[in-house]
């Protein structure tokens, strides 16, 4: 396990081995996406809290030509909406065997467990976390995803975690400068 600042100087270089082949990127979503709290309002219905930041980091990585996608064991309208808004290659919900189902995405593009970038926080994430080329948790995680972590980020769940990893990985890869150029002036 190692944690840090996505500095390229700062990072360990077994870490930023496994960033550079990084292919496709899956994220849990409570406690990874989101800070793990569940709000119901008075009539029942569900709400959750996102972060543009993360939403931001997502974007980067797909338009740096990383598949992305979510994997989570609950169901939700929310997931979903967000999901879609976030122009996601993949969106599983409702999803017991979380292994069965990454395994199953890798075999359809032709990808190995080393080409996967996966992000969990707890118990459900463990056998996905075990086989990652780039297995990350977030500091308040369980200690068994920690240990199973090779990066726990400095930022929390649901604010800022998933763009720091990102970052790391596009830092990584040699394409975090050419993509934020797209939003500076000329």
């Amino acid at each position: 396990m190692n944690s840090g600042s996505t500095s390229p100087m700062r990072l360990p270089a077994a870490v930023k081995r496994r960033a550079a082949r990084v292919r496709i990127a899956l994220f849990d979503v409570d406690g990874v996406l989101t800070d793990g709290r569940l709000y119901y309002s008075d009539s029942g219905q569900e709400m959750k809290a996102f972060s543009v930041k993360d939403g931001m980091g997502l974007r980067l990585l797909r338009e740096a030509g990383i598949k992305c996608g979510l994997v989570t064991a609950r169901k939700s309208a929310l997931v979903e909406a967000r999901a879609r808004d976030l122009q996601l290659h993949y969106a599983f919900q409702g999803v017991r065997d979380k292994l069965k189902v990454v395994d199953e995405v890798l075999a359809e593009l032709k990808l190995g467990y080393d080409e996967l970038l996966y992000m969990g926080d707890d118990l459900v994430d463990l056998a996905v976390l075990q086989r990652a080329g780039l297995a990350v948790s977030v500091p308040d995680a369980d200690p068994l995803a920690i240990s199973a972590a090779h990066y726990v980020t400095t930022r929390g769940a649901g604010a800022g975690a998933v763009r720091e990893v990102a970052e790391l990985v596009l830092r990584a890869q040699g394409r975090y400068a050419d993509l934020v150029a797209q939003f500076t002036s000329p």
